[in-house]
């Protein structure tokens, strides 16, 4: 399990939810841990302060959850393999179980505050194989042409999607029926969503194929991103040519499978840079780095910092969110 920087409690309007300033992931892969309070009950509220993030993006990873959001402030773009959607606020969405995806604030001198409905499937659907899983449920979850719907304010037909949305985020967790509450909200929100996904007439699907190649690619540079990694292993590992794998990067990430691995190595010396106190030459060699000059200069030209610069800014931050906390 890895995880970027801190998770922070806050009141919004008298309603208690997990103030996130950082993601969570399974161990050795980019599928996102979700810290439900109760497994009996995989729902979360959760504030994100995307300013507080140590990057203004979320780096590509998905989880088993629906995410379900509302934008109380700012601009955030969501990228997935085949589309990209602009949310402002006022804004929300809806994201699928085990879809692809990165955000992106557009503009970070500027509040950005995005509010969260997670939760499981299996929330709507009682028990796996019931009558409402099979019905309402896996038409959408296992469907290839369903990733992101955006709900616009200026669309007078998502208004009341739009409302109970945020409403949701009002209901108090000691309120009685609070769990019963916002399932039935979450139901009619679902419902919503998939009248509207049946009226857009199914547009014609993607490869689920490919973006399963394409993950299991990212997990494999995830467990070897400390070694040297040649691109003719990454592309055996899920029976492709280099050529196709090249391609597969491009066509759904937009980068070269060798770009990917300099990110995804960037990303694993910010967090250690951040959380630990490793000397510098460690933590570029630990992501695979060849040298500490080179580690040096890759970090400037992705981050904008030196790592030593880095280092200093982001535990500074997590002072200051402890001694709020306190």
């Amino acid at each position: 399990m890895s995880t970027l920087h801190f998770v922070c409690y806050n009141l919004i309007k008298g309603v208690q939810m997990k103030n996130i300033n950082s993601l969570e992931f399974q161990a050795g892969r980019k599928e996102e841990k979700l810290p439900y309070d109760n497994p009996d009950f995989p729902y979360l509220a959760s504030r994100a302060d995307l300013n507080s993030y140590s990057e203004p993006f979320i780096p590509w990873h998905w989880h088993n959850a629906i995410e379900l959001f509302y934008m109380e402030s700012g601009e955030l773009e969501y990228c997935t393999p085949h589309q990209r959607l602009l949310f402002a606020a006022g804004s929300a969405g809806i994201v699928n179980a085990n879809v692809l995806h990165k955000t992106q604030v557009k503009r970070r001198h500027e509040k950005n505050i995005q509010l969260l409905h997670i939760f499981n499937p299996i929330l709507l659907a009682g028990y796996h194989g019931s009558l409402i899983e099979r019905k309402y449920v896996l038409p959408i979850t296992s469907s290839t042409q369903f990733d992101i719907i955006a709900f616009s304010p200026e669309d007078p037909k998502h208004e009341f999607i739009i409302d109970l949305i945020y409403s949701s985020f009002l209901l108090k967790e000691d309120e009685f029926g609070y769990e019963i509450k916002i399932r039935e909200n979450l139901s009619r929100i679902w419902m919503e969503s998939f009248y509207m996904w049946k009226a857009s007439g199914c547009s014609k699907a993607k490869n689920a194929e490919t973006t399963d190649k394409l993950k299991d690619m990212m997990i494999f540079i995830h467990e070897h991103y400390s070694e040297k990694i040649y691109i003719r292993e990454l592309a055996s590992a899920v029976f492709l040519s280099e050529r196709e794998c090249y391609r597969v990067f491009q066509n759904h990430l937009h980068m070269t499978p060798v770009d990917y691995i300099r990110s995804y190595r960037i990303q694993i010396a910010c967090q250690m840079l951040a959380e630990s106190n490793v000397s510098i030459t460690e933590v570029g060699f630990s992501c695979g780095m060849e040298s500490i000059s080179y580690f040096g200069k890759v970090f400037r030209e992705n981050t904008g910092y030196t790592p030593r610069e880095y280092r200093m800014i982001c535990q500074n931050k997590n002072k200051n969110c402890h001694n709020q906390d306190m």
